[in-house]
């Protein structure tokens, strides 16, 4: 798991921004109350969650996402005074958790008051129970004894309707005069999410035993939904994502998987589109040479779409590299 850099903001900046914008006392089932005109105000720590926040509040509540810029890494960002200041003017905040946007928690801690937080790393029951124990030096471990996770939980998507119930519930609980529109869209999301999962498994069945590399772990769990083979060395991607260079015979390990003589070729090459490097661009050069499609995914929701949208339009991508016209 790549290591993230310490929240930008000083405690002291932190504290001057949080003057006077308190969340008040806990309401019900902990939640802070909502505003003055009624509204509840989601905190979400990427437009990903943002996007479903809205989709299950509707429009009787006012989503913030602290990163919504469709070209930024949230694994590099730092946040800002004016981050803590809408952090703490949350009734409900959303993170991803697991490392992954690891400013989020010295923002809740900073932000004092009692808003329902939803951490989706806990919420997933993805993350092992010994991710991240130490271990003897000099001891090899295998990723399964260390508790190795993949972090990028909104690609999972049964951990997407997980989030739905839950942000209907902690809304509900805030908010009991629409906790029934709350589940109405929660239940809605989800029965749209199932027909998601059905489109990805066929997609995935109609190249039984498909092969594919990936630049990053970003889309792993689509690829396992999918029923998809990923053959990319764990080091090069893990490398990757660590943002340091992967051995060099990791890389000619990696891109001789679009050997155009191969009797398994790849099926197509599913790249990080907002963490590229001189070695992605290799591999991606490789897979153009070779004749593999390349699928590109992101991180964050690019402007115009929700999530909905956004997954649907990646797993159409995806169908398409595996079954070109």
């Amino acid at each position: 798991m790549r290591l993230r850099p310490l929240v930008g903001a000083t405690t002291a900046l932190a504290a001057l921004a949080l003057a006077g914008c308190g969340s008040g006392a806990a309401g019900p089932g902990g939640a802070s109350p909502a505003a003055d005109d009624g509204t509840l105000t989601v905190v979400a720590s990427t437009n990903v969650y943002g996007s479903i926040a809205q989709a299950v509040g509707g429009d009787t509540v006012t989503v913030e996402s602290l990163i919504d810029d469709p070209a930024a890494d949230p694994h590099s960002y730092e946040s800002t005074p004016a981050d803590a200041a809408t952090v703490a003017g949350g009734d409900v905040v959303v993170f991803n958790g697991g490392g992954y946007d690891e400013f989020m928690p010295q923002l809740l801690e900073n932000a004092g008051g009692e808003p329902a937080v939803i951490d989706v790393a806990a919420l997933s029951g993805l993350v092992p129970a010994d991710a991240g124990e130490p271990h003897d030096e000099g001891e090899a471990h295998s990723e399964e004894e260390h508790g190795a996770f993949n972090e990028h939980f909104w690609y999972s998507l049964p951990t997407m309707q997980a989030l739905a119930q839950r942000l209907a519930q902690d809304l509900g609980a805030a908010d009991a005069a629409n906790a029934a529109t709350y589940t109405a869209n929660a239940e809605a999301f989800s029965a749209s999410i199932d027909g998601l999962i059905e489109r990805t498994e066929a997609v995935g069945a109609s190249v039984p035993g498909g092969r594919v590399a990936v630049t990053e772990p970003v889309p792993g769990y689509l690829v396992e939904t999918a029923g998809l083979i990923d053959a990319t060395p764990p080091e090069f991607a893990e490398a990757v994502e660590e943002d340091t260079d992967p051995p060099a015979a990791v890389v000619a390990q990696t891109l001789a998987l679009f050997d155009p003589t191969s009797l398994d070729p790849l099926r197509a090459l599913i790249l990080n589109a907002q963490t590229e490097t001189p070695t992605t661009g290799q591999v991606r050069a490789a897979a153009d040479a070779a004749g593999v499609p390349v699928v590109e995914v992101t991180e964050t929701l690019p402007a115009g779409t929700d999530y909905l949208g956004w997954m649907t339009a990646q797993v159409e991508s995806l169908a398409s590299a595996l079954n070109p016209v």
